[in-house]
């Protein structure tokens, strides 16, 4: 069956359904925008049809382009695969232009159809894009319901026409939040953004349309560009309002992309050239920039793990062949700040949560933090009040184990002893189900040593959350030695539960995300001491893309933390121990009292109210400044192989067994410069042969932690990349 059909009613409206039969959300394929075309033709030809109402099957509208579409097209375009995605591009600029004037005399703009978009509910994308062509877009009310445009996000911009045509409606300026942050708004901040003309109950949704195509006038189908005399709200580039816009929009945009994401340079250009031409030339303007970006190796790479990547693993890519395991009854023990955070993400995603601790007091507080994220969402408008009661209902704070009978899944947020995990396994284990599932959240303890204190390993994993729990997409999951595959499906199915994105790795030291995530930190600190401005190292990072720079990112989380993984790692690997230089720093720093951003006092100075200030300079007078600053290619290439390395590494030794987790997990995880698409697909962009030969360069100058791989060395001389060899998530390491 055809993903749109079309039905004309007595009073001869076209109604045109979207509803994609094998999807819970409509996406759009090749196929189908030729069938959105020729049901177009056909109303329009069509004397006894008065007008067209374009909606979907569904309780929500569209979610977009299917985005393997492009990679197909790319694919089959050969040796131009530029030229076959404008071309495509520009046939649906066509497609959705014919809709647009829609029958009209091009010299007097009359005698068109009106066409109006019936918005059942969540809209983006192509969705979007299609609303925008058509003359009059209505919106049911519902909650859930949200319009945007949100491409910018997966390292694209929206081509469809989007760009050109909502700039146009509102002005540069004004589009800004939907086009260059990819913001979604609910149907009434949607209505005054201009996304949308009216916002009606869902029961008056189509009605609403009918009505508004039986009674438009010429005058109301015709989009203002299309009439003489029209201007850039706003000001035009030439005007002196417009000129000072895109001034501010090009800061703006070098402000919080550093330069390094391709998409928002090629939109800002697709406004700013489109806004000089009339309007047909300006879609030929985006189209061109947009092919820009697709063919730029930062869009492929965003797309794939952002969106391909990531949709895969949250589908379960690498569940294991067994029945369900949703959770029914969660038990979590320890109610900190991981516990609680826990607690709350898991009540609100519908699933009854008993929460354990020590005292009565530290369990009602856990409990509190999802009163107090509540009422946060209340303010907002986001949550009702009958919401949080049901929410807060769900969670059982209590200090008794016997409560945790009935639970299928009990997760350990208690402190890094392994003593203390120990000794409440063995009290969850004599409460909980016999078929139950326990789970240890740990950044850094060994899951195969803790599973010793279970009578039951191969029920026992961990489940390392990121703080905070409510914010954080990642979870990680660790399979120990003994660990089966039914433990492995419980913890996926709950991390999807919880609508979070879950990579499983083997049980190794540091697992995969603080591996990698701990030498970008020791990098630079090591460069602090060997006299690198502190500044130019922080700046470095950031121009690559990295979310903060490794001397705040110690601040953040604790130069106490890191001194103590850098002592019990010092105790455990003896003399191999490569970071002495480092830990050095550290312990200074502690003797100093700087303990980071929770005291106020670290490689940044901070202001009675916790605030940064700058860096220290106390660092300068402890380790004073080489003369000769090195490039911040260098700087940047030390923080960026440091990771990368590492990943590849986890890789070789079996920790990580699919590359689409460790690039998907380094962004999620810790920000992975995400133009990159993660430390796989940055060294895919770079090519395996300069990847190599860049690690015998850093490694002759700065020492072995830089030795090229030996995965890396065998690929780069049989000239491979990783996603080529191992991008389907099958591959062997032997191949």
């Amino acid at each position: 069956m055809s993903d749109f059909t079309m039905k004309t009613d007595a009073d001869g409206v076209a109604i045109i359904t979207w509803d994609v039969k094998d999807k819970s959300m409509n996406v759009l394929s090749r196929e189908a925008f030729a069938t959105v075309e020729a049901l177009v033709d056909q109303a329009l030809a069509d004397d006894a049809v008065k007008g067209i109402v374009i909606t979907s099957g569904k309780d929500t509208f569209a979610g977009g382009m299917d985005l393997n579409v492009l990679a197909s097209i790319r694919e089959e375009s050969g040796d131009n695969p530029a030229q076959g995605l404008f071309d495509f591009t520009m046939n649906g600029h066509r497609i959705m232009r014919k809709m647009e004037r829609a029958g009209m005399d091009p010299k007097t703009n009359k005698g068109g159809k009106p066409v109006a978009c019936a918005i059942t509910g969540t809209c983006a994308g192509i969705g979007t894009e299609i609303a925008l062509a058509c003359h009059r877009r209505i919106m049911t009310d519902s909650p859930k319901a949200k319009i945007g445009l949100p491409e910018i996000l997966v390292g694209i911009f929206p081509g469809g026409g989007g760009t050109t045509r909502y700039s146009r409606m509102v002005g540069a300026m004004a589009a800004a939040p939907v086009l260059l942050e990819g913001r979604m708004l609910e149907p009434a901040k949607a209505k005054s953004a201009g996304l949308i003309d009216d916002v009606v109950p869902a029961a008056d949704l189509l009605e609403t349309a009918r009505q508004w195509v039986l009674t438009a006038t010429d005058a109301d189908i015709v989009k203002p560009w299309d009439q003489k005399g029209w201007k850039m709200p706003g000001g035009a580039p030439y005007h002196p309002a417009g000129f000072m816009t895109f001034v501010g929009a090009n800061a703006m945009i070098n402000g919080k992309t550093k330069g390094v994401y391709p998409a928002a340079k090629a939109l800002l250009s697709a406004v700013y050239e489109g806004a000089l031409v009339p309007f047909d030339t300006a879609l030929k303007i985006e189209a061109r920039w947009f092919t820009t970006v697709l063919m730029n190796p930062s869009s492929s790479a965003m797309i794939r793990s952002l969106f391909l990547n990531k949709q895969a693993l949250e589908k379960g890519a690498n569940r294991p062949a067994v029945p369900d395991q949703r959770v029914q009854k969660l038990g979590i023990i320890g109610a900190g700040m991981m516990g609680a955070g826990i607690a709350y993400v898991s009540a609100n995603a519908g699933i009854d949560v008993v929460l354990i601790d020590a005292t009565q007091d530290g369990a009602d507080r856990g409990k509190s933090f999802a009163e107090t994220t509540l009422d946060k969402g209340i303010q907002r408008k986001k949550v009702t009040p009958e919401k949080k009661a049901t929410v807060l209902g769900r969670i059982t704070a209590t200090t008794d184990y016997a409560a945790l009978q009935g639970c299928d899944l009990i997760v350990e947020a208690v402190f890094e002893d392994p003593r203390v995990k120990a000794e409440v396994t063995a009290k969850a284990e004599a409460a909980m189900l016999p078929t139950g599932i326990f789970a240890t959240n740990t950044s850094t303890l060994p899951i195969s040593d803790l599973a010793k204190a279970s009578t039951r390993p191969d029920q026992f994993i961990g489940i390392h959350f990121f703080s905070p729990v409510d914010k954080m997409m990642l979870v990680e999951i660790i399979r120990g030695k003994q660990t089966g595959d039914i433990a492995v499906a419980k913890a996926l199915d709950f991390v999807r539960q919880i609508r979070k994105t879950p990579i499983v790795v083997n049980d190794a030291r540091f697992f995969y995300a603080n591996r990698c995530i701990l030498p970008y930190g020791t990098e630079g600190i090591r460069m602090v001491r060997e006299g690198i401005c502190p500044a130019l190292i922080e700046n470095a990072a950031k121009l690559m893309g990295m979310p903060i720079g490794p001397l705040q990112l110690t601040d953040v989380t604790s130069i106490d933390l890191n001194a103590s993984i850098a002592r019990a790692t010092k105790a455990a690997m003896g003399d191999a121990y490569p970071d002495d230089d480092t830990a050095e720093v550290l312990f200074w720093l502690l003797d100093n009292d700087r303990h980071g951003q929770k005291n106020g006092a670290g490689f940044y100075a901070y202001d009675d109210k916790g605030k940064r200030t700058g860096l220290w300079d106390g660092l300068n007078q402890k380790y004073p400044l080489l003369a000769d600053q090195p490039d911040v290619t260098e700087v940047q290439h030390r923080m960026m192989f440091a990771q990368a390395l590492e990943a590849v590494r986890a890789f070789e030794d079996g920790v990580l067994t699919d590359i689409r987790e460790g690039d998907v997990g380094a962004i999620l995880g810790w920000g992975f410069a995400p133009w990159s698409g993660g430390p796989f697909s940055w060294l895919d962009i770079l090519g395996t042969p300069y990847a190599a030969d860049r690690c015998d360069q850093l490694a002759a100058k700065f020492g072995p932690r830089f030795a090229c791989p030996t995965l890396l060395r065998e690929m780069a001389a049989k000239g491979q990349s990783f996603y080529g060899r191992f991008g389907a998530g099958e591959a062997s390491i032997a191949a």
